[in-house]
């Protein structure tokens, strides 16, 4: 919502786009490779400027690119983006109680722009939402700073890389310099034993199904990954006390 004046002009705009503006290069470079990849694959420039512009999700843009050029079915490419994409229902619920007094349309357009990175550093700052309109109106703005970087960052950079195209060479290391963006996302997500070890576990998975085809294996380690933390946190959780007479 960086769009509306209330919004870019308050205090705490500002203070999310520091917050983020550290990691701007590491985002910038993996939209830079998604752009490269995107025009390498065979994909016209159109068909690149508007997956960049619409799905707006570099993970599942970069698992959908091989299916594509490996001709995969329509289901397959659709249901590796939806199960890459999980984690943002994750998010959306996580952020509806800080966005519920909004309209739909902008609590879209928030969920829509609202990347990993903006949510890690969003949740980091505000652990709990607003109780008053001043207070959610501040953190929407630092929000919407946060995710203003982020998308001017990786749209700018992968538009770039369409245009480049073969033009860039992969001597630059720039696949690297992504992974290592994500790697930060990780460690910044990775704060409870539960997640640590569904970190483990997806990747543990990964590797053991990686000779799937269509890069089935990231479907196999999200499902893995989901079912066993489901598991361990039902054995985990209290059982709930009985009444005293």
């Amino acid at each position: 919502m960086f769009f509306l004046r209330a919004i870019h002009r308050h205090p705490e705009f500002r203070e999310g786009m520091k917050a983020t503006a550290s990691v701007a290069p590491g985002i910038a470079a993996w939209g830079l490779m998604t752009g490269v990849a995107m025009v390498k694959s065979g994909m016209s420039v159109i068909e690149a400027v508007a997956m960049t512009l619409l799905v707006y999700a570099g993970s599942s843009q970069l698992a959908a690119i091989p299916l594509i050029v490996a001709g995969a079915p329509a289901w397959v490419i659709w249901a590796t983006g939806f199960c890459v994409n999980l984690r943002f229902v994750v998010f959306s619920l996580h952020l509806r109680t800080y966005l519920m007094h909004l309209p739909r349309w902008r609590r879209l357009v928030n969920g829509f722009l609202t990347a990993d990175l903006s949510y890690a550093v969003f949740t980091a700052r505000f652990p709990q939402p607003g109780a008053d309109a001043p207070a959610r109106l501040a953190q929407e703005s630092f929000l919407a700073g946060n995710y203003f970087v982020t998308w001017v960052a990786w749209t700018g950079a992968s538009l770039a890389g369409v245009a480049l195209g073969n033009a860039i060479p992969s001597a630059w290391g720039l696949g690297f310099a992504g992974v290592l963006c994500l790697v930060g996302v990780l460690c910044s997500l990775a704060n409870t034993r539960l997640r640590v070890l569904a970190a483990l576990v997806a990747g543990a998975a990964a590797v053991a199904a990686y000779s799937l085809p269509f890069k089935l294996n990231i479907v196999a380690a999200i499902a893995v990954a989901v079912l066993a933390c489901f598991w361990l946190e039902g054995r985990t959780r209290p059982a709930p006390r009985g009444r005293t007479a």
